[in-house]
């Protein structure tokens, strides 16, 4: 009887791949004779898996973006009790990608990030997660009673976490001092809001 293929499960294992190349050598340097030797599976079953090269990038790209979003959940799960502003501190840190062991997610977000600035597909499939993940800190920052910008805020988040990832990467900052600098913000806005609910 022939083996049963997890049609889902090898797409991801091949979103997997494209992400560890792209990591080792930039977008450009993806290939899908290298996807395929990477993954461990034949340049035919890349082809069944994806029509295009832009197809199997925009299907890694989500790949990225939800392992992110899931480690975010995760948070919020994980510590229901703790307060909505210490939550937002903790889903921001994990979508700044700061820490040593999401180094490479970082490198692997970035280079598709400089490559969506002239490929519309991608771009569109940036705005996506990010959609999502504004939706996320929006929705949080409206459990904080004092936060009156919710919406605002919540992209003003998004902008500074992608700019301490890439300034984390160059070396002009280091994790920990990027973290201080998000947490002065976090605290500025708290210590605003709290003047504007109180006004």
């Amino acid at each position: 009887m022939p083996k049963q293929v997890d049609h889902e499960e090898r797409r991801r294992r091949i979103a997997d791949a494209v992400c560890a190349l792209i990591d080792a050598q930039g977008l450009e340097g993806v290939t899908l004779r290298d996807v395929a030797t990477r993954a461990e599976v034949s340049m035919g079953a890349v082809q069944r898996c994806f029509r295009s090269k832009d197809e199997m990038l925009l299907f890694a790209l989500g790949h990225i973006g939800e392992r992110v979003t899931e480690r975010a959940h995760g948070r919020l799960v994980g510590s229901p009790a703790q307060s909505a502003a210490s939550t937002v501190g903790h889903v921001v840190g994990e979508v700044a990608l700061l820490r040593e062991e999401h180094r490479a997610e970082a490198r692997i977000w970035l280079s598709f990030l400089a490559a969506a600035a002239v490929d519309p597909g991608l771009a569109a499939g940036l705005r996506d997660s990010y959609a999502n993940l504004e939706g996320l800190l929006t929705r949080l920052l409206a459990e904080a009673a004092e936060c009156p910008y919710p919406a605002r805020e919540a992209r003003t988040l998004l902008a500074l976490a992608d700019g301490l990832t890439g300034h984390v990467l160059i070396g002009h900052l280091t994790a920990e001092e990027a973290e201080e600098l998000l947490h002065a913000h976090l605290t500025g806005l708290w210590a605003r809001a709290g003047t504007a609910a109180g006004s």
